[in-house]
C-alpha cells in the first residue's frame, strides 16, 4: 500500500480557526485598503476589454451593504443564489451571503445557452431563500422564477446604498459556507457541502502551491465563477492570500484566446488555471501578430488541470509562446475534484512535469508499466496538504504501488456530502485517520502511485469496456483527433449498451476546411482505432463544427455525448 501525502505550510498572515473569506476580506480591506482587489475586463464594453475595478475597501463596504440587507430577509443558513454574469458584482454578492451567514449557491444568469435544465434542477434542489442579481440581469432572473413556481426575495447587489458599519460574528468552521453544484453531466445536479473550514484550507493549500503572496501576485481567470476551480482562482484564493483578481468572461476567452494572455502579460506575477483543451486552443488561435504584444515572462504559475492533461498540448503550447518569454517549468498539471472543494495535487514547481510512457495494454489491465511506446501520462505530482491513495473501488482495499485504481482523497478540504441526499458511499469511508477523524473520499476517478507521483488515468464511468478489455477514452479520442478531417479537440468516445454488450461510439466534428466526406472521415476514424487499440467501433457520428455536446467552460461532455445518442438527438445533425 502506498499513501502519498506532501505537508505543506499555510500560505497567508491569518490562521484565524473561525476566519471566512468575509472575515479575511474586512482584514485586507484594512491592511490594504485602497489597492485594486478585483478587476473585471469586460470586453462587451470595449474589443480589448474596459476595465471595472473595486479596491479593497470599496469591496469590502459594498459586500457589508449586501450582507445587511440580507440580513433582514433572510437567516442563517437559509441558500442564496447567485445569478449573475461574471463581473465585480458577482464577487460582491458571494461575498456578501458569506458574510450574512448565508449559505452561498454560485451559479449563473439564466439565458446561459444549453443550461436552462440544469439552472432550474439546481434551483429546486437548493430552494434559496434569496436570490442575488444585478439591475441589468433582474428582469431575465424575474421571468425564470415566474416561470419555476418559486418566488424567494430578489436582490440587486448593484443598487444598494452603503451600509452603517458594523461587527460581524466569525462563523464556525464547521458551518455551510456554499454549496458547489457538479456539472449534472449524468445525473441531476448534485450541491457539494462545504464548509468555511473546507473552502479555507484549500485556497490555503493551493496559495502555497502555486508560490501565492501578498502584492507581488495577483490570480487571472476567464473560468466561471460558479464552477470550482473558478470559485476558487478568481474569489477565495485572493481572500486568503490578499492577491488581486482579475477577471474575464468565458465568452470573451473563446471569441480571442489572446484576451487572457494579454491580461497575464499585464499582471506582474500571475497566476491562472484552465483546462488542457484551452492550451491547446491558445496555441491554434493566437496569430503571429497577438503575439507581438504579450509578454509572459513574469507569469509564475499556469495550471492544467480538470480534463486529462496531453503531453502534445503542453509542447504546442510552450513552443508557440516560447518567444513571447514564456518559461515551460510556469506549466503545472494538476488534480482535483469538486468534492475536495477543488485542488488535490499539482506537478512541483520549477521544473516541467514528469511525463510516463506506459505499456497501453497492460495498463488497461490495471498495471502501470513503462514502455517504449504506448500512453503517455503527465504527473499531477503530489497531493498538497492532504493524503491520496489508490483503492479497489469495489473493496475500498488499497493497491500496491503501480497497481491501477480508485483515486482516494483525505483532508480538511473535502466536503461534508451533497446537499440534501445520501453520501455515505463517497465521503467518510475507512479506514479513519485516528488523529483528526477523517475518512477518504471516493472520488470516481482512475489513476496510479508511479515513483511516489500521482497519475491519472480517466473516469470510472468513462471507461469502455469491450469484449472484456478496458479502454480509455481519451487514448481512443487522440488517435481519432489525429485523423485527417477531424476537427482538433472535438471527438468524444463513449460505451452503450447493444444486445451482444458494451460498445464503443465515436462523435467528433468534421474540421472547417476540410474537403474530405462524412463517409472518408468515418473509414479513416475505423481504421486507425482498429489498428492502434484493437478495437472495433459500432458508430462513428460526424457532425458539423460546434456540434458535439460540451460543458459551459467548453469542454468536451462524453456524459452529454453519450446521453444525446441514446435519445438519438445526434442522428438528425449526422453529416452526408
Amino acid at each position: 500500500m502506498e499513501t502519498i501525502s506532501q505537508p505543506v505550510p499555510v500560505t497567508g498572515e491569518t490562521t484565524d480557526d473561525r476566519a471566512s473569506l468575509a472575515t479575511l476580506l474586512a482584514r485586507w480591506a484594512r491592511v490594504l485598503g485602497d489597492e485594486i482587489a478585483v478587476t473585471h475586463l469586460d470586453h462587451r464594453a470595449a474589443a480589448d476589454g474596459r476595465a471595472v475595478t473595486l479596491t479593497w475597501r470599496q469591496l469590502d463596504e459594498r459586500v457589508g451593504a449586501v450582507a445587511a440587507r440580507l440580513s433582514g430577509i433572510a437567516v442563517a443558513g437559509d441558500r442564496a443564489a447567485v445569478l449573475a454574469g461574471q463581473s465585480v458584482d458577482y464577487v460582491v454578492a458571494f461575498l456578501g451571503a458569506i458574510r450574512a451567514g448565508l449559505v452561498a449557491v454560485p451559479l449563473f444568469a439564466p439565458g446561459l445557452p444549453g443550461h436552462a435544465g440544469r439552472l432550474a434542477a439546481t434551483f429546486a434542489d437548493c430552494a434559496p431563500r434569496v436570490v442575488l442579481t444585478t439591475t441589468g440581469e433582474i428582469e431575465a432572473v424575474e421571468t425564470f422564477l415566474a416561470d419555476s413556481g418559486t418566488r424567494p426575495a430578489v436582490v440587486a447587489v448593484d443598487s444598494l446604498a452603503p451600509a452603517e458599519p458594523r461587527e460581524w460574528p466569525a462563523p464556525d468552521p464547521g458551518a455551510t459556507a456554499y454549496l458547489q453544484y457538479t456539472s449534472g453531466s449524468t445525473r441531476s445536479p448534485a450541491g457539494v457541502v462545504l464548509t468555511h473550514g473546507n473552502v479555507l484550507a484549500n485556497a490555503r493549500q493551493a496559495c502555497t502551491a502555486y508560490g501565492a503572496e501578498s502584492r507581488t501576485t495577483s490570480t487571472v481567470s476567464w473560468l466561471p465563477l460558479f464552477h470550482d476551480m473558478g470559485l476558487v482562482l478568481g474569489i477565495a484564493a485572493p481572500m486568503v492570500a490578499g492577491m488581486a483578481s482579475v477577471l474575464m468572461d468565458p465568452l470573451a476567452f473563446l471569441e480571442r484566446p489572446s484576451r487572457w494572455l494579454r491580461a497575464l502579460s499585464a499582471s506582474p506575477g500571475a497566476i491562472s488555471a484552465a483546462p488542457n483543451f484551452a492550451y491547446a486552443y491558445c496555441a491554434s488561435r493566437v496569430s503571429e501578430a497577438e503575439k507581438s504584444y504579450l509578454e509572459l515572462s513574469r507569469v509564475v504559475s499556469l495550471a492544467n488541470g480538470s480534463e486529462p492533461v496531453l503531453p502534445a498540448t503542453i509542447a504546442k503550447f510552450e513552443d508557440a509562446f516560447a518567444e513571447c518569454g514564456l518559461r515551460p517549468e510556469v506549466h503545472r498539471s494538476a488534480y482535483g475534484l469538486a468534492e475536495a472543494t477543488v485542488f488535490v495535487s499539482v506537478s512541483g514547481a520549477g521544473e516541467p512535469a514528469r511525463q510516463v510512457t506506459f505499456d497501453r495494454d497492460r495498463l488497461a489491465a490495471g498495471f502501470a508499466v513503462p514502455a517504449t511506446s504506448g500512453s503517455t501520462l503527465v504527473s499531477c505530482g503530489h497531493p498538497a496538504g492532504q493524503r491520496v491513495r489508490i483503492a479497489d473501488p469495489g473493496t475500498g482495499e488499497a493497491l500496491e504501488p503501480g497497481a491501477v485504481g480508485e483515486i482516494r482523497v483525505s483532508g480538511p478540504n473535502v466536503g461534508r456530502g451533497y446537499w440534501g441526499r445520501e453520501s455515505s458511499g463517497t465521503f467518510g469511508l475507512p479506514p479513519l485517520d485516528p488523529d483528526t477523524g477523517e475518512g477518504w473520499l471516493a472520488t470516481g476517478d482512475l489513476g496510479v502511485v508511479f515513483e511516489g507521483e500521482l497519475y491519472v488515468t480517466g473516469r470510472l464511468k468513462d471507461l469502455v469496456v469491450v469484449d472484456g478489455r478496458n479502454h480509455y477514452p481519451q487514448d481512443i479520442e487522440q488517435t481519432v483527433e489525429q485523423q485527417a478531417g477531424v476537427r482538433p479537440h472535438s471527438a468524444a468516445v463513449f460505451a452503450i449498451g447493444t444486445d451482444d454488450g458494451e460498445a464503443a461510439v465515436v462523435a467528433l466534428e468534421r474540421a472547417k476546411k476540410s474537403d474530405l466526406g462524412a463517409a472518408e472521415v468515418t473509414a479513416a476514424v475505423r481504421a486507425a482505432v482498429s489498428a492502434g487499440h484493437g478495437l472495433r467501433l459500432h458508430d462513428v457520428v460526424v457532425l458539423a463544427p460546434g456540434e458535439v455536446p460540451r460543458t459551459s467552460s467548453g469542454k468536451i461532455s462524453r456524459a452529454h455525448s453519450r446521453l444525446s445518442y441514446s435519445a438519438g438527438s445526434l442522428d438528425g445533425r449526422r453529416l452526408g
